[in-house]
């Protein structure tokens, strides 16, 4: 790291050595990634999404390649609450950066003693809470297209925890920032944004679709003006810290989101192309700061340049 420059952040009450996390399930539960990867250079690590009990998933094939992209129908697998405890906590315990736990359900008790669980649990920073998941209780309508359901859960958590709140927003709804005031209003203490776009892949010979889910998340550079684009729109609209995620693949890539008012960011289907992706990140906005005698990486945090209409 370049020495001299500050590129620490603050995002809500947390204080990050530098603006660059993993993105939840891209990581695993970061100790995947410990030989290829010093997790303890990076500003937090974000851990595989994690349910009340295990889940296996959905069946194969459920990831294909798209152009500038992937699909994924992964189905949120994971070891469950349980085994994270005892198998994965005492690992992420032992590092020197910032451990946010990723969480999800299917009901609003679910999420509510998701959270509970977490309450006093030394190692953990924050929670981030994916509210993509569809809500059994109200005919499998995902809880963040439904600024009224997002606020809900937003509430549920925050009343249940001691951690601080991140709320993880789809883009696949009509206006996102609707979606980011409800939660800003329910109490979250940052957002991230955004979360995979919804697709499809047909095989043309078979006239099926690839995937056995038929449909899931598209991620990767093709979704990064998107993902830019929403970042910009919520953080006019919001008091609270944004965390940009979609397509960053590179520190410039990681600075359009600084600019456009992130607070930090997330890096997510990079790290399948490259696993060293994260720290290349981290190490070019210290360049890039250096070699432009800017101090502090707050000097570039919003600091998007919008002339007038016509100009």
């Amino acid at each position: 790291m370049t020495s001299g420059i500050d590129i620490s952040v603050d995002v809500g009450p947390l204080r990050l050595k530098n603006p660059v996390m993993t993105a939840s399930g891209t990581f695993g539960y970061g100790r995947e990634y410990e030989s290829l990867v010093d997790p303890n250079l990076l500003g937090a690590i974000i851990v595989k999404g994690i349910s009340l009990k295990p889940r296996a998933g959905n069946r194969p094939p459920r990831i294909v390649e798209t152009p500038c992209g992937m699909l994924n129908s992964i189905g949120l697998a994971n070891i469950g609450l349980d085994a994270f405890m005892e198998d994965m906590l005492p690992w992420l315990r032992s590092l020197d950066t910032e451990v946010i736990v990723n969480i999800y359900g299917h009901s609003v008790t679910e999420y509510r003693e998701l959270a509970g669980a977490f309450k006093g649990v030394e190692g953990i920073s924050a929670l981030e809470v994916n509210i993509s998941c569809p809500n059994v209780e109200r005919g499998g309508m995902a809880f963040g297209t439904d600024p009224g359901m997002s606020g809900e859960v937003t509430r549920r958590v925050k009343e249940n925890t001691d951690k601080p709140v991140i709320v993880k927003l789809s883009p696949n709804v009509t206006d996102i920032r609707h979606i980011a005031r409800a939660v800003e209003d329910a109490g979250a203490d940052a957002v991230s944004l955004i979360n995979t776009l919804t697709g499809m892949v047909i095989d043309i010979e078979k006239r099926e679709p690839i995937l056995a889910n038929i449909s899931g998340g598209l991620s990767g550079p093709a979704i990064r003006p998107v993902a830019l684009h929403m970042v910009n729109q919520v953080a006019n609209v919001t008091k609270i810290p944004v965390i940009g995620t979609g397509g960053i693949m590179d520190y410039k890539d990681a600075l359009q989101f600084l600019i456009a008012g992130a607070s930090a960011i997330q890096v997510g289907t990079a790290s399948f192309v490259n696993s060293r992706t994260t720290l290349d990140i981290v190490e070019g906005i210290g360049r890039f700061c250096s070699d432009r005698g800017i101090e502090r990486i707050g000097e570039l945090i919003g600091s998007l340049k919008v002339g007038k209409v016509g100009n």
